[in-house]
Protein backbone atom coordinates (compact mmCIF):
# COMPACT_ATOMS: atom_id res chain seq x y z
CA UNK A 1 0.00 0.00 0.00
CA UNK A 2 1.19 3.67 -1.07
CA UNK A 3 1.11 6.49 1.39
CA UNK A 4 1.45 10.06 2.08
CA UNK A 5 4.71 10.34 4.40
CA UNK A 6 5.59 14.17 4.75
CA UNK A 7 4.23 17.38 3.14
CA UNK A 8 7.02 20.06 2.04
CA UNK A 9 5.21 23.71 2.05
CA UNK A 10 7.34 26.13 -0.33
CA UNK A 11 8.34 29.30 1.83
CA UNK A 12 9.76 32.34 0.92
CA UNK A 13 11.58 33.23 3.74
CA UNK A 14 12.94 29.40 5.17
CA UNK A 15 14.49 30.92 8.13
CA UNK A 16 11.19 32.33 9.21
CA UNK A 17 8.86 29.43 8.54
CA UNK A 18 11.01 27.24 10.93
CA UNK A 19 10.29 29.44 13.47
CA UNK A 20 7.00 29.89 12.84
CA UNK A 21 6.30 25.95 12.50
CA UNK A 22 8.31 25.31 15.84
CA UNK A 23 6.61 27.87 17.67
CA UNK A 24 2.76 27.62 16.70
CA UNK A 25 2.75 23.75 16.38
CA UNK A 26 6.04 21.48 16.38
CA UNK A 27 5.27 18.21 14.15
CA UNK A 28 8.10 17.17 13.53
CA UNK A 29 9.48 15.63 10.28
CA UNK A 30 5.73 15.44 8.56
CA UNK A 31 5.82 18.82 7.67
CA UNK A 32 8.96 20.41 6.17
CA UNK A 33 10.20 23.39 4.22
CA UNK A 34 12.14 24.60 1.80
CA UNK A 35 12.62 27.82 -0.01
CA UNK A 36 10.32 28.57 -3.14
CA UNK A 37 10.02 31.89 -4.89
CA UNK A 38 7.05 30.43 -7.43
CA UNK A 39 4.06 32.98 -8.05
CA UNK A 40 0.59 32.34 -6.08
CA UNK A 41 -2.08 34.12 -5.57
CA UNK A 42 -5.42 33.55 -3.66
CA UNK A 43 -6.18 29.88 -2.90
CA UNK A 44 -4.11 27.76 -3.08
CA UNK A 45 -6.38 24.45 -3.47
CA UNK A 46 -5.44 22.12 -0.35
CA UNK A 47 -5.65 23.08 3.44
CA UNK A 48 -3.60 21.22 6.34
CA UNK A 49 -5.50 19.93 9.19
CA UNK A 50 -4.38 18.98 13.13
CA UNK A 51 -7.31 16.85 14.82
CA UNK A 52 -7.09 16.61 18.36
CA UNK A 53 -9.10 15.34 21.03
CA UNK A 54 -10.89 17.79 23.15
CA UNK A 55 -11.57 21.73 22.89
CA UNK A 56 -8.72 22.61 25.09
CA UNK A 57 -6.21 21.21 22.51
CA UNK A 58 -8.21 22.43 19.58
CA UNK A 59 -7.53 26.17 21.72
CA UNK A 60 -3.52 24.72 23.00
CA UNK A 61 -2.65 24.82 19.08
CA UNK A 62 -4.86 28.12 17.76
CA UNK A 63 -3.50 29.96 20.29
CA UNK A 64 0.19 29.45 20.29
CA UNK A 65 -0.18 29.41 16.60
CA UNK A 66 -1.98 33.11 16.65
CA UNK A 67 1.40 34.15 18.72
CA UNK A 68 3.83 33.01 16.55
CA UNK A 69 2.08 35.25 13.80
CA UNK A 70 -0.52 33.48 12.51
CA UNK A 71 -4.15 34.86 11.15
CA UNK A 72 -7.15 33.84 12.38
CA UNK A 73 -9.67 33.28 9.30
CA UNK A 74 -12.02 31.23 11.56
CA UNK A 75 -11.97 31.55 15.51
CA UNK A 76 -12.99 28.62 17.31
CA UNK A 77 -16.21 27.63 18.49
CA UNK A 78 -18.42 24.76 18.43
CA UNK A 79 -20.72 23.29 15.82
CA UNK A 80 -22.73 20.50 14.77
CA UNK A 81 -19.77 17.96 14.73
CA UNK A 82 -17.43 19.55 17.24
CA UNK A 83 -15.13 22.28 17.58
CA UNK A 84 -12.61 23.47 15.88
CA UNK A 85 -11.02 26.95 14.34
CA UNK A 86 -8.87 28.14 11.36
CA UNK A 87 -5.67 30.65 10.72
CA UNK A 88 -3.41 31.37 7.73
CA UNK A 89 0.54 30.93 8.68
CA UNK A 90 2.64 33.48 7.44
CA UNK A 91 3.63 31.73 4.44
CA UNK A 92 -0.33 31.83 3.39
CA UNK A 93 -0.63 28.16 4.18
CA UNK A 94 -4.50 27.57 5.66
CA UNK A 95 -4.41 25.31 9.05
CA UNK A 96 -7.67 24.11 10.87
CA UNK A 97 -7.56 22.61 14.28
CA UNK A 98 -10.59 20.86 15.39
CA UNK A 99 -11.78 17.92 17.62
CA UNK A 100 -15.39 15.57 17.62
CA UNK A 101 -15.27 16.56 21.10
CA UNK A 102 -17.29 19.33 22.41
CA UNK A 103 -16.37 18.74 26.28
CA UNK A 104 -13.03 18.99 27.50
CA UNK A 105 -11.65 15.39 29.74
CA UNK A 106 -8.63 17.23 31.64
CA UNK A 107 -5.56 19.51 31.02
CA UNK A 108 -4.63 20.77 27.85
CA UNK A 109 -2.50 18.58 25.96
CA UNK A 110 -0.09 18.57 22.25
CA UNK A 111 -1.09 15.49 20.94
CA UNK A 112 -1.81 15.62 17.60
CA UNK A 113 -4.36 12.81 17.03
CA UNK A 114 -4.26 13.10 13.06
CA UNK A 115 -2.30 15.40 10.86
CA UNK A 116 -4.20 15.93 7.90
CA UNK A 117 -3.67 16.72 4.49
CA UNK A 118 -7.06 17.85 2.30
CA UNK A 119 -6.65 18.54 -1.67
CA UNK A 120 -9.28 20.56 -3.12
CA UNK A 121 -10.16 18.71 -6.22
CA UNK A 122 -12.43 19.49 -9.18
CA UNK A 123 -13.41 15.75 -9.40
CA UNK A 124 -13.22 14.07 -6.26
CA UNK A 125 -14.20 10.80 -8.17
CA UNK A 126 -11.71 10.95 -11.19
CA UNK A 127 -9.13 12.04 -8.43
CA UNK A 128 -9.82 9.06 -6.20
CA UNK A 129 -9.62 6.91 -9.44
CA UNK A 130 -6.23 8.37 -10.07
CA UNK A 131 -4.72 7.40 -6.50
CA UNK A 132 -6.22 4.23 -6.41
CA UNK A 133 -4.24 3.99 -9.79
CA UNK A 134 -0.93 5.21 -7.74
CA UNK A 135 -1.08 2.09 -5.08
CA UNK A 136 -3.08 4.57 -2.41
CA UNK A 137 -5.81 2.22 -0.51
CA UNK A 138 -9.44 4.30 0.25
CA UNK A 139 -10.53 4.28 3.51
CA UNK A 140 -13.41 6.16 3.17
CA UNK A 141 -15.24 7.33 -0.13
CA UNK A 142 -18.69 9.78 0.13
CA UNK A 143 -19.44 9.85 -3.75
CA UNK A 144 -18.29 12.62 -5.70
CA UNK A 145 -17.80 14.67 -1.95
CA UNK A 146 -15.17 12.99 -0.17
CA UNK A 147 -12.89 10.51 -0.42
CA UNK A 148 -9.73 9.72 2.57
CA UNK A 149 -7.08 7.39 1.99
CA UNK A 150 -5.11 4.91 4.31
CA UNK A 151 -2.31 5.66 6.15
CA UNK A 152 -0.22 5.08 9.27
CA UNK A 153 0.12 6.41 12.50
CA UNK A 154 4.02 8.29 11.75
CA UNK A 155 2.50 9.35 8.54
CA UNK A 156 -0.25 12.12 6.98
CA UNK A 157 -3.54 10.75 5.89
CA UNK A 158 -4.38 12.64 2.75
CA UNK A 159 -7.84 13.60 1.91
CA UNK A 160 -9.69 14.45 -1.45
CA UNK A 161 -12.35 17.41 -1.03
CA UNK A 162 -14.52 19.56 -3.83
CA UNK A 163 -12.11 23.28 -4.51
CA UNK A 164 -15.26 25.23 -3.80
CA UNK A 165 -16.19 23.22 -0.92
CA UNK A 166 -12.73 23.41 0.61
CA UNK A 167 -12.67 26.73 0.35
CA UNK A 168 -15.67 27.55 1.95
CA UNK A 169 -15.22 25.57 4.78
CA UNK A 170 -11.99 27.46 5.58
CA UNK A 171 -13.76 31.09 5.12
CA UNK A 172 -11.55 32.21 1.83
CA UNK A 173 -13.01 32.82 -1.74
CA UNK A 174 -11.97 29.62 -4.44
CA UNK A 175 -10.26 31.80 -6.80
CA UNK A 176 -6.62 31.15 -6.80
CA UNK A 177 -3.72 30.85 -9.41
CA UNK A 178 0.05 29.92 -9.71
CA UNK A 179 1.89 26.94 -7.25
CA UNK A 180 0.09 25.25 -4.98
CA UNK A 181 3.06 25.80 -3.15
CA UNK A 182 3.38 22.06 -1.63
CA UNK A 183 4.82 19.36 -2.55
CA UNK A 184 4.01 15.80 -1.54
CA UNK A 185 6.16 12.77 -0.32
CA UNK A 186 5.01 9.67 -0.86
CA UNK A 187 5.62 6.22 -1.02
CA UNK A 188 4.55 5.66 -4.92
CA UNK A 189 7.37 7.23 -6.31
CA UNK A 190 7.42 11.00 -8.54
CA UNK A 191 4.34 12.39 -10.38
CA UNK A 192 1.78 14.90 -10.71
CA UNK A 193 -1.84 14.66 -10.16
CA UNK A 194 -4.88 15.59 -12.10
CA UNK A 195 -4.79 19.41 -10.02
CA UNK A 196 -1.23 19.82 -10.63
CA UNK A 197 -0.40 18.59 -7.01
CA UNK A 198 3.47 17.21 -7.15
CA UNK A 199 4.47 14.10 -5.71
CA UNK A 200 8.32 13.19 -5.03
CA UNK A 201 9.49 10.03 -3.32
CA UNK A 202 9.57 10.05 0.62
CA UNK A 203 12.94 9.41 0.70
CA UNK A 204 14.10 12.69 -0.78
CA UNK A 205 15.22 15.14 1.83
CA UNK A 206 13.97 18.78 3.37
CA UNK A 207 14.39 20.88 6.35
CA UNK A 208 11.56 19.89 8.62
CA UNK A 209 9.32 22.07 10.46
Amino acid sequence: MSFLAHVTLEVADLAAAERFYSDAFGLGPRVRLRTSEAPTSGFRGFTMSITVSQPADVDSFLGSALEAGATALKPAAKSLWGYGGVVQAPDGTIWKVATSSKKNTGPATRKVDDLVLLLGVEDVKASKQFYVGQGLSVAKSFGGKYVEFSSDDASVKLALYKRRGLAKDVGVPEEGSGSHRIVLGGTAGSFTDPDGFAWESASVSSASA
